[in-house]
C-alpha cells in the first residue's frame, strides 16, 4: 500500500466591506491555462513524512510566492483528501499581501506532450484576493471546505 501524498498551506485572509477575501492562486502550466474553475488554490506544497505539516506549509507559501509567510494567529483548517488522494492540510492566517509583490517560483515539464522540449512555468501564475462566494465557485472542489471552517471560525465570537 502506498501512502497518500501529503501538502500543506496557508490561506490567508481579510477582512473587507463585503466581507471575507482570502487569497487564492491560479495553478500555472497549460493544464490551467484556459481553466478558471477548478483552477485555483490554497498555495501550498508537498513534504515528507519527517517534516511537521506547518513547517512545510510555510516553506511552501515561501517557495510558491516568493514572500515570507506572514506572522500571526494561526487557525487550523484541518485536512482534506483531494480527488487524485493527496492530502491537504492548511491553516488560515489574517494578514494583507499585495498580489503585485508576488514573484511565483517556477517547475519545470515536457511541453507539448513528447516534443523532447522542457519548457518553465510559474507554479502559481496569478494571485487575487477573491470574496469566499466568489472562492466556492474557482478553488478545486476539495478545498472549498477550507473556506467553509474559515468562514464558521470568523462567525464564532473570541
Amino acid at each position: 500500500m502506498t501512502t497518500a501524498k501529503r501538502s500543506a498551506g496557508l490561506l490567508l485572509y481579510r477582512r473587507a466591506a463585503g466581507g471575507l477575501e482570502v487569497l487564492l492562486g491560479h495553478m500555472g502550466g497549460p493544464f490551467f491555462a484556459r481553466r478558471n474553475a477548478g483552477a485555483w488554490t490554497v498555495p501550498k506544497g508537498e513534504y515528507e513524512s519527517g517534516e511537521p505539516a506547518w513547517d512545510a506549509a510555510r516553506r511552501e507559501f515561501q517557495e510558491e510566492l516568493g514572500l515570507p509567510p506572514p506572522d500571526g494567529e494561526a487557525v487550523p483548517l484541518g485536512e482534506v483528501r483531494q480527488t487524485g488522494g493527496k492530502v491537504v492540510t492548511a491553516w488560515a492566517v489574517e494578514a494583507d499581501l499585495d498580489p503585485a509583490a508576488v514573484v511565483p517560483g517556477t517547475f519545470r515539464m515536457e511541453w507539448p506532450p513528447k516534443s523532447g522540449q522542457v519548457q518553465e512555468f510559474p507554479e502559481l501564475d496569478r494571485v487575487e484576493w477573491l470574496g469566499l462566494d466568489r472562492a466556492r465557485e474557482v478553488i478545486l472542489k476539495a478545498q472549498a471546505v477550507f473556506l467553509d471552517r474559515l468562514a464558521e471560525h470568523s462567525d464564532s465570537p473570541d
